[in-house]
């Protein structure tokens, strides 16, 4: 850490460095605080634990008749939709914040609209009563319980996506038994690694988990000490109900909102060609348009509350990494690398050497697999240079991922999982927490084995054209980058996409097998992204004092019901509207798109011996693995050499990230997002740490909610969603063409 530095304002008090490297040890209980006018400034997860969240525990009950059916209710409306709009051509999620506030509604309903039992004079009923939360307050912790079952409803949508590609492409449906038991062991594989390394992405201050304290701050707010936080209350009403009404015209009215280029505005009657060019670098509206410099988007959609709760450190990095991404992008298409200016500037999907579209089913057989003489004929595909770069960048990331993580936490790794075994992390939520029971490591364990076997069952029966050998290969893939990402999702609020390791690994071991490459990756990567997911929601429960049994047994629960509703959503649109999906343009009303991606993807890494091995046409790509791997060591070394350097809280995991993450769909929010970190992380943290502890999380929960209901009615109401649907009339804010008049 740096030298202390003073600072001019003398209504500052500082006594530590600013952000920078910070470990996962918790900071000493006093004199190492940041005050303005008197209130903390928060900077690190001890500043959250201390100041932000409360470890309030009144001893409520979590796990009751009322949490487990609005969650049970709930995970129906979440996995359905989500499964839904998997089929649709503008894809919504419904969002955490969304289905908070749904459960409190409901919640509070049923206790203010059923008798409490204290009125009723037969104690058979009152017991009857007692057991339904007849009357009774709804509590914080049935309203975490209830929210987190239904938001794990989604864990296993992986693994039914893979069951709609062989219906989609192959031509066949999995047996009853594989649906079952392959849904089952892909949905829970990966809980066992959260479990063993919660002393180390769970138990920590420094595990923060950003992107979900609008959530936990919503729930505070929403149940304790409601008539002093009336005020804060009223004010997230007021924001949400605004938001909601904004969102309208963006959305629906005026689509130019959504993408504002002064550029394109002044290109408008230049010559095409200079147009064009105009379009990629500032077009931004329109999915695959362009890269949306100095594009600035009014539509909170896109923007979301994330960038008002992802640290600092996490934010400047990706601000370093959007600046390599706007230079790498054009020089790569304009320079014509891999003969990029043959296809469109930004699209995911592949093409023949002439531009036209692939058709990857021209290249199979049979049994799913590739066919030699086929593709001799056909000849391999290509990539456009954007979709390239966002490959190479990610196995940039997961390289340096590795190694960062050894580097810069190794210590602080070790000594967190000390502290943990001997009972003696200060976090004072964790030491809240030590009143409750823990899961035993067997409930982990036994919860593995039957995953495995389940999954062993399925790929011994040959349906997947995995053999057993690659599912365990694909197990330990995910278990060896799980740790990392926990890591890395844990101290900044955000991930890296790892799922492309998994795709290449599956390519090298089984070449010529796509339906085998869509297996191994579901199985490898969810492994991580449950690790992830359930490390968040722990964390989550930690914060809010959910017995750790019951948030264990809720996750199971929620993410097996929410598989078998997401299942039943998928058989039944598919085979209703299986040629629309099949099509490469499809309708307003559905469309195949995401699938097509899945098994383009498969198709390629199938191709990996051809297109990715050495003398291939993008061998950068898997070289990435090992230039991202030095990327840290030589940011180490610099920091020996030049030891302020130390002090800056570069991650190259995160820059490598973000300078190729975005190499498709719409760019137009990403200045809007730096605005929105700029002015919460740099001004109003900083300078109004008052009005950012009570309102920054709040209001950005609000603008969450009120804007994801809005484009929840809007889906149905008039985008099409329940069938026919019903465009606003064409108007200068709403062009025919991109929204924001780009060519």
């Amino acid at each position: 850490m740096s030298k202390p530095r003073a600072d001019k304002s003398p209504d500052v008090v500082q006594t530590s460095s600013e952000d920078g490297h910070t470990g996962v040890t918790d900071s000493p209980e006093n004199g190492d605080t940041i005050y303005v006018n008197g209130h903390p400034v928060i900077r690190n997860g001890a500043d959250v634990s201390r100041f932000l969240v409360s470890d309030r525990d009144d001893g409520d009950a979590a796990l009751t008749f009322r949490s487990m059916v609005l969650g049970t209710a709930f995970t129906a409306l979440s996995s359905v939709i989500t499964m839904l709009y998997t089929f649709k051509p503008t894809q919504m999620q419904v969002s955490a914040v969304f289905i908070q506030l749904l459960v409190y509604i409901a919640g509070q309903a049923w206790a203010l609209a059923t008798p409490p039992p204290d009125r009723v004079k037969w104690p058979w009923l009152r017991r009857v009563l007692g057991f339904l939360n007849s009357g009774q307050p709804f509590g914080i912790k049935e309203h975490v319980v209830a929210s987190l079952i239904a938001s794990s409803g989604n864990n296993g949508l992986s693994g039914v996506e893979i069951y709609a590609v062989e219906r989609l492409f192959y031509d066949r449906a999995v047996s009853a038994t594989t649906a079952v038991l392959g849904t089952f062991s892909i949905s829970l594989c990966g809980f066992v690694l959260a479990g063993v390394l919660r002393p180390l992405i769970v138990y920590p201050a420094e595990m923060v988990y950003w992107s979900t304290l609008p959530q936990v701050v919503l729930y505070q707010n929403l149940h304790f000490d409601q008539r002093e936080n009336r005020s804060r209350l009223v004010k997230f009403g007021w924001a949400m109900a605004m938001a909601a009404a904004w969102q309208v015209f963006p959305a629906y009215v005026v689509p130019w909102f959504g993408g504002i280029s002064v550029f394109c505005l002044a290109s408008m009657g230049a010559p095409i060609a200079t147009r064009r060019v105009f379009t990629t670098v500032f077009g931004g509206a329109s999915p695959n348009e362009g890269l949306g410099l100095l594009n600035f988007s009014l539509d909170w959609q896109y923007i979301q509350s994330g960038f008002l709760s992802l640290p600092l450190k996490q934010q400047l990095n990706s601000w370093i990494g959007y600046g390599i991404w706007y230079v790498a992008m054009l020089g790569l298409y304009y320079n014509n690398a891999w003969g990029a200016k043959r296809f469109p500037f930004m699209s995911t999907s592949l093409f023949n050497g002439n531009g036209t579209r692939f058709n990857t089913t021209s290249i199979l057989n049979g049994e799913g697999t590739i066919d030699q003489d086929r593709l001799d004929a056909v000849g391999l595909p290509y990539m456009t240079a954007t979709t390239v770069w966002g490959y190479l960048t990610a196995n940039l990331a997961i390289g340096a991922l590795i190694t960062h993580v050894l580097i810069f936490y190794g210590k602080d790794m070790a000594l967190a999982w000390k502290q943990a075994r001997t009972r003696a992390q200060p976090d004072p939520h964790y030491r809240a927490m030590l009143r409750y029971n823990e899961v035993p490591m067997w409930w982990y364990a036994a919860l593995f084995v039957l995953c495995f076997v389940a999954g062993l069952v399925v790929n011994v029966k040959g349906e997947t054209t995995l053999p057993a050998w690659g599912y365990v290969v694909a197990l330990l893939v995910g278990a060896c980058i799980a740790p990392f990402s926990c890591f890395l999702y844990g101290l900044y609020g955000t991930g890296i996409g790892t799922n492309q390791l998994s795709k290449m690994v599956a390519g090298a071991v089984h070449p010529g097998r796509p339906l085998a490459n869509l297996y191994f990756a579901s199985w490898s990567h969810q492994v991580i992204l449950l690790a992830v997911n359930l490390a968040n929601w722990l964390k989550v429960g930690q914060y809010t004092k959910i017995p750790h049994r019951v948030m264990f047994g809720t996750q199971v629960y929620g993410t097996l019901l929410g598989a078998g509703f997401n299942y039943a959503v998928m058989t039944t649109i598919v085979s209703n509207q299986r040629r629309v999906l099949l099509d490469p343009a499809g309708t307003n009303i559905w469309s195949g798109s995401t699938y097509q991606s899945l098994n383009s993807q498969a198709i390629t890494w199938a191709l990996a011996g051809q297109m990715y091995a050495a003398g291939g046409r993008y061998v950068l790509v898997p070289l990435g693995l090992l230039i991202g791997a030095v990327l840290p060591v030589l940011h180490w070394a610099l920091g020996r050499a030049w030891p302020r350097i130390r002090a800056w809280p570069i991650n190259t995991a995160i820059v490598s990230s973000y300078a190729g993450q975005v190499y498709y769909g719409n760019t137009s929010w990403i200045w809007s997002s730096i605005a929105v970190g700029v002015l919460s992380q740099l001004w109003l943290r900083r300078r109004l740490p008052g009005i950012y502890n009570k309102y920054n999380y709040l209001i950005g929960a609000a603008l969450d909610g009120g804007s994801q209901i809005v484009i929840f009615v809007l889906s149905f109401a008039v985008f099409g969603a329940s069938g026919q649907g019903h465009p606003f009339p064409t108007w200068w804010g709403n062009p025919e063409g991109s929204p924001d008049h780009c060519l």
